[in-house]
């Protein structure tokens, strides 16, 4: 009698299972594009205009002044798809973007997209010159298409051991039409490659490297951190993002710099002052108790300020306290 199951040779096993995994891959690939595919007819051209808000009254704590004093990097956008990523928070930096973290270096972010352009998936790469100080405009013209509709850039805090801001994939595409306008502000990221608390901390290597995370008021949770300020429930903006869409085309650029700066973008903003708290050392050791042997002497203990108030923190408490103590190295009246 013979059986009813149908023998199928070896070969044609292997080629039923090639097709199927070659299937799912594309599914895959499918669904991984459904959320950041774009129909648009043809390119579009934005404006790209960074604005940082660093300043002494919104970040009072620790500012600096000196051997640098506050500033910003220069600017680096990207456009890409989905299948390329500049940065992303809670994952750990690259390479190229450990060294501009720290160094504010881009010779290998450039690299890393270059690779990623022949693999079509980064389109253009912008730079933009640097602020000298904590507060000003850097702007560039970009050029986004539908095959790279994803937009992500970077700017370092200078000084910091790590520290940074930046957009992740921000999408100009939606359906089949371009944005127009899009403003959003911007807080401190940790690359989590430098342990330092302070802006002017040294290098100290994160040993093993964590992931990229967003620097707020309370965390890290450390007194000594240059943006904790326990009393604030989320740190004022640092900076600002506003990208707007042009009609026309953007000049081809030979270096890829630019700095433009738009009229309508140089309106100053204006925060509240952030109020800073004074901070004391702990008490010293009492020192010895000066005095008559009759009768009780003195003794005092000082501390000393570890940080100033500004804009109407809490004021320092007293310095010097002291209280009545026995001399106990009296010799008795004969």
């Amino acid at each position: 009698m013979m059986s009813s199951e149908i023998l199928v040779p070896g070969w044609l096993q292997q080629l039923l299972v090639v097709l199927l995994r070659f299937t799912l891959s594309c599914a895959a690939l499918v669904n991984s594009t459904n959320g950041t595919e774009c129909s648009a007819r043809g390119p579009a051209s934005y404006i790209v205009v960074f604005t940082g808000h660093w300043s002494p009254q919104t970040f009072p704590k620790q500012y600096p002044l000196f051997r640098p004093p506050a500033q910003w990097s220069k600017l680096m956008v990207v456009t890409h798809n989905e299948q390329y990523r500049l940065w992303q928070e809670g994952a750990p930096a690259s390479d190229g973007m450990k060294s501009f973290a720290e160094q504010g270096l881009t010779v290998d972010l450039v690299k890393d997209a270059k690779e990623a352009r022949k693999r079509r998936s980064v389109g253009s790469m912008y730079r933009t010159a640097g602020i000298p100080s904590g507060i000003g405009h850097s702007s560039t013209e970009v050029l986004l298409t539908p095959r790279s509709p994803l937009l992500s850039l970077i700017v370092k805090l200078i000084p910091s051991p790590d520290w940074f801001v930046g957009v992740d994939g921000l999408n100009l595409c939606e359906g089949g039409k371009w944005k127009q306008e899009v403003t959003f502000d911007l807080h401190p990221f940790d690359a989590g490659t430098d342990s330092g608390f302070t802006f002017s901390s040294p290098n100290f290597p994160t040993t093993p490297p964590e992931n990229i995370t967003m620097i707020t008021s309370q965390k890290p949770n450390h007194p000594a951190n240059s943006f904790y300020y326990p009393r604030l429930t989320e740190l004022p903006p640092l900076a600002t993002i506003w990208v707007k869409r042009q009609s026309r085309l953007p000049v081809r650029q030979q270096n890829r710099l630019s700095n433009h700066i738009l009229p309508d973008a140089s309106k100053p903003h204006r925060f509240s002052e952030t109020p800073l708290d004074c901070e004391v050392s702990m008490w010293s050791s009492w020192g010895l108790c000066f005095g008559p042997c009759a009768r009780g002497g003195l003794r005092h203990r000082t501390r000393y300020i570890l940080l100033k108030p500004a804009n109407s923190g809490s004021p320092c408490p007293e310095l010097e306290e002291q209280e009545e103590c026995t001399p106990h190295n009296c010799l008795a009246d004969q």
